[in-house]
């Protein structure tokens, strides 16, 4: 682009004013052409014109009154009358400027006129004499021989129109070749101007434009590999590529910044998630293993092997696994393997079922996520209840999302820390919920789109947790 310090809008000013130029100059020269040639020879040709029009008017006024004289009808009366009119206005038409016709033709035209007076004179003499009176013929053929004689000056005044036309042609001869060969070299340099015009369009506008053009639709892609825009000068355009280009790098760079906080969260969460699976409750641990001890002297090694194996694999699971999704179904078991340890644990005070719809059980979810929410059912919700109480697990499809609820038939949650919970679930933090819900909340919100967790109590009598995200959203890889 060339280096200006003129604005956009100025450019596009004498663009225009320079293309103005072209197009008023062009008509000018086409006026010019226009007004030497044809004004020349419409002058010519219309004195022709006027001259030989005066001419056919005299023939005819000197036919209609031959035959007027010959019949003294009404009708030929009138036609008479008629072309003396005609003549008359043809007579005044013709020019008497000095300086236009020159001398011979401006000393012509006044002798017709004059002529003319006189025959009119001697019309009005005849039509005083009586057709009986000796005089009637001798005026008559004096009234012919006049008409004769006007009109061979008329022809003669013709004749002369024409010698002029000539010679004012041949004056003007070389100024008609002259007219064309210049409008011809100024087309030449019109399209000379219009083609320089174009290419400064081109050059300080089309161009830019199209590299910015190309350049917007590859960050569209995501590809900020394009080279940098280059811009001289300090118009519009210019300063835009140089903003362009700014912005540019201030994109790509938050680009990767964000690139690198989502695997820093990512890492973090990984980190969390090992936390949480590294827990282990002292006490869960001490129950268990001294009801596994008093099962042994009591009971057959039966048992106290299902116990055993049934720990086994919650903590294996716990601890060795690092997926981040797992199917549903293996989710399923491990709770199944606490539940049946807690169920060891308190006997019939807890029972424990599940309602999941078989096509539910392929589909992959967080790891680790429904084993928390079973634990804190029975931790908060039924172990503090002497009766005990019911936990059940289900599973569902509504359109493409799907739904897990964890309820309990426990000690319920307060109103107030009820609405605290709720808020910060919708706030999104987790914060303020405990570790198992919060991490919990904060894993389906960064893992799924559309997740979300809901929670609903009644003090005293039952909790609901639900789960719902659409699978085909996840955000990890899968296992």
């Amino acid at each position: 682009m060339e280096k200006s310090g003129v604005s956009l809008e100025k450019k596009v000013k004498r663009i225009a004013v320079c293309a103005g130029a072209v197009v008023f100059f062009s008509i000018g020269v086409n006026l010019a052409v226009s007004w030497f040639g044809l004004g020349s020879f419409g002058s010519i040709l219309e004195q022709n014109a006027g001259s030989l029009a005066f001419w056919s008017a005299m023939e005819e006024e000197r036919l209609a009154f031959a035959r007027y004289v010959g019949t003294a009808l009404p009708e030929e009366r009138e036609r008479f009358e008629q072309s003396r009119m005609e003549t008359r206005r043809r007579l005044e038409e013709l020019p008497v400027d000095y300086r236009e016709t020159g001398s011979e033709r401006y000393a012509r035209t006044w002798s017709i006129r004059n002529m003319y007076e006189n025959y009119e004179t001697e019309l009005e003499v005849l039509e005083e004499t009586d057709r009986e009176d000796p005089e009637y013929v001798n005026r008559l053929y004096r009234i012919y021989r006049v008409q004769n004689y006007l009109k061979d000056k008329a022809g003669q005044l013709e004749q002369m129109t024409m010698e002029d036309g000539s010679e004012r042609y041949e004056k003007h001869r070389f100024l008609f070749s002259v007219l064309p060969a210049a409008s011809i070299l100024w087309g030449i340099a019109a399209l000379w101007m219009v083609k320089r015009l174009n290419g400064s369009v081109r050059r300080n506008i089309v161009e830019p434009v199209v590299m910015l053009a190309g350049q917007a639709d590859r960050i569209r892609k995501n590809d900020f590999s394009g080279p940098e825009l280059t811009a001289e000068g300090e118009d519009e355009i210019s300063r835009l590529i140089r903003s362009f280009n700014k912005m540019k790098q201030a994109t790509r760079g938050y680009i990767e910044a964000l690139k690198e906080k989502n695997e820093t969260e990512r890492q973090l969460e990984a980190v969390r998630l090992q936390l949480l699976k590294n827990q282990i409750n002292p006490h869960f641990l001490f129950n268990t293993l001294n009801m596994i001890a008093g099962t042994a002297q009591i009971e057959d090694a039966a048992a106290t092997e299902k116990m055993i194996q049934a720990l086994s694999r919650l903590f294996r699971y716990n601890l060795k696994s690092t997926a981040s999704v797992m199917p549903l179904e293996r989710e399923l078991k491990v709770v199944q393997d606490y539940m049946y340890l807690q169920q060891m644990r308190f006997g019939k005070r807890v029972q424990y079922e599940t309602g999941c719809d078989p096509e539910t059980m392929e589909i992959l979810v967080p790891s680790f996520m429904l084993q928390p929410l079973v634990e804190n059912a029975v931790k908060h919700g039924i172990s503090a209840r002497s009766k005990g109480g019911r936990i059940v697990v289900r599973t569902w499809k509504q359109g493409q999302r799907l739904w897990i609820s964890v309820a309990d038939t426990g000690e319920g949650i307060d109103e107030d820390k009820l609405e605290k919970i709720k808020r910060a679930l919708k706030e999104g933090d987790g914060s303020g919920v405990g570790i198992g819900l919060g991490n919990i909340a904060r894993r389906l919100k960064a893992m799924y789109e559309d997740g979300e967790v809901r929670i609903e109590s009644r003090k005293g009598c039952a909790t609901v947790v639900q789960l719902a995200f659409t699978p085909e959203n996840c955000k990890e890889d899968e296992p």
